[in-house]
């Protein structure tokens, strides 16, 4: 194979060491000089790496994305030799070695090789100030996923303490509902008439089955216990208005693409800030529509033999995006009067409902793809949106 780069270093980092392999020598020296040095994955140890390959003038390095363990290794390069540097973070399974004698050495050496014949396709890493905000949203994800668990806890224990008030509240933590839970906490039963003072508008139209529902008594243990899973579940809310507000504050740098992810149907402001803390806002990264929906994870997989192409799942991706676009895909189906809307329910006709999902995700990030590479705004009734929503998709 060709050799493309006359200064390369390839890197197998681990969690406390990283071994570093740097080639050397002319495109056309089929044995080019090798350097190998093994470092600390500790500050001075990175430092003294980033030194060593500055002083070599090497501007291209590549490791394996192996778990986290990278990420403090990508930051400390990422603005070597005045930003000019290239760090390329490749899928481990695109550069695997042929099994045998496995060494971290000859891990490194094989990467730097790879990397000298150009051979290697990088991970999308955005830019630092996406980075932060994808740590805040995926985060906040988190958060309300344990808020969700907590009030499922919180609904079990009221049921094995015999009071049913799920049976005929649609919402227990909602303002009737909580107060209820609250004075349970407090006083270990509940009168008919405490429960209508704190029952409002229209949950009173099952008053009576309220009443009845809650008709359990609680000891002082469980009293405390009951109290101790709401007082966690009040932290975590603070903890999640906390995180939105820092959500917030660095929405202030996307301003003009949250305003156009916006304006597209089924999509809210949290909804587009969690869309660009993944895919970032400089679409120059991806070649086309078809390279992110590929990357995403939602381009129809490939399975042909022998002329015969079968049936086949999606691609696999990034399953954060995935995910987002496929919970806004399902919230577009309810908006009225929108041709998206429209477009999913005759896919759904033929292909089934999960599948029109997936299709309508899609198209929802080639229109998004397009809107922010060309900084135009959704526009459903106009040339435009028609011509995006049928790029690419049949």
């Amino acid at each position: 194979m060709q050799d493309l780069l006359e200064i390369c270093c390839g890197l197998d980092v681990h969690k406390e060491t990283i071994v570093a392999c740097l080639l050397k020598g002319s495109v056309n020296d089929d044995k080019p000089q090798k350097t190998i040095r093994t470092f600390s994955t500790l500050l001075p140890g990175l430092e003294e790496l980033k030194a060593w390959l500055e002083s070599e003038n090497c501007r291209h390095v590549a490791m394996e994305s192996t778990g986290v363990y990278w990420q403090p290794v990508y930051n400390i390069f990422e603005n070597a030799l005045d930003g000019t540097m290239v760090v390329i973070v490749a899928n481990a399974r695109h550069m695997k070695n042929v099994p045998g004698k496995k060494t971290d050495m000859k891990d490194a050496e094989w990467i730097a090789t790879l990397l000298r014949a150009g051979l290697l396709n990088g991970s999308f890493i955005p830019p630092q100030t996406v980075r932060e905000l994808r740590d805040l949203t995926r985060y906040r994800k988190s958060i309300i996923e344990e808020l969700s668990s907590q009030k499922n806890r919180i609904e079990k224990y009221l049921q094995s303490c015999g009071f049913r008030l799920s049976n005929f509240l649609t919402d227990i933590f909602g303002v009737s509902g909580r107060a209820i839970i609250n004075h349970i906490a407090e006083h270990g039963s509940i009168t008919a008439e405490e429960v209508e003072s704190y029952v409002k508008t229209r949950a009173r139209n099952k008053l009576q089955e309220i009443k009845l529902s809650v008709n359990g008594r609680m000891n002082g243990h469980q009293r405390k216990f009951l109290r101790l899973l709401l007082k966690h579940l009040d932290e975590t809310y603070e903890h999640l208005c906390e995180i939105e507000g820092d959500i917030n504050s660095e929405l202030e740098k996307f301003k003009r693409q949250i305003e156009q992810l916006d304006g597209i149907p089924g999509i809210d402001k949290t909804a587009a800030a969690a869309i660009i803390a993944e895919i970032g806002i400089d679409m120059s990264k991806f070649k086309t529509a078809e390279h992110i929906c590929s990357w995403a994870g939602l381009s129809p997989g490939n399975n042909e033999s022998a002329g015969k192409k079968k049936s086949t799942r999606v691609t696999k991706g990034n399953t954060y995006i995935k995910r987002i676009l496929c919970e806004v895909a399902w919230s577009l189906t309810r908006v009225r009067d929108s041709y998206l809307a429209t477009w999913y329910w005759k896919v759904k006709q033929r292909r089934g409902g999960k599948k029109a999902i997936v299709a309508l995700a899609r198209k929802l990030l080639v229109i998004i793809y397009n809107m922010l590479k060309n900084d135009t705004d959704y526009d459903e009734k106009g040339d435009l949106s028609r011509i995006l929503c049928f790029q690419f998709i049949t």
